[in-house]
């Protein structure tokens, strides 16, 4: 039990006196690069989906006449 209480006390103690947590405006910051990199690919998988699409299409119609 004294391992788990010394592991808490050293947890919160390195959390609150040892990380660097970021400002307001970094974390705004990272949050709009996040999201504009999630956009960029979601719109590359679209056309890639869009892309592959036609392509079994047009195997298809090779296919089946």
């Amino acid at each position: 039990m004294e391992k788990i209480r010394l592991y808490i006390i050293e947890a919160y103690d390195e959390l609150m006196h040892k990380v660097t947590w970021p400002t307001w405006e970094e974390l705004q910051e990272s949050s709009v690069v996040v999201l504009v990199a999630a956009l960029i690919i979601s719109l590359l998988i679209v056309m890639m989906d869009i892309a592959f699409k036609a392509g079994t299409m047009e195997i298809y119609k090779m296919i089946i006449g």
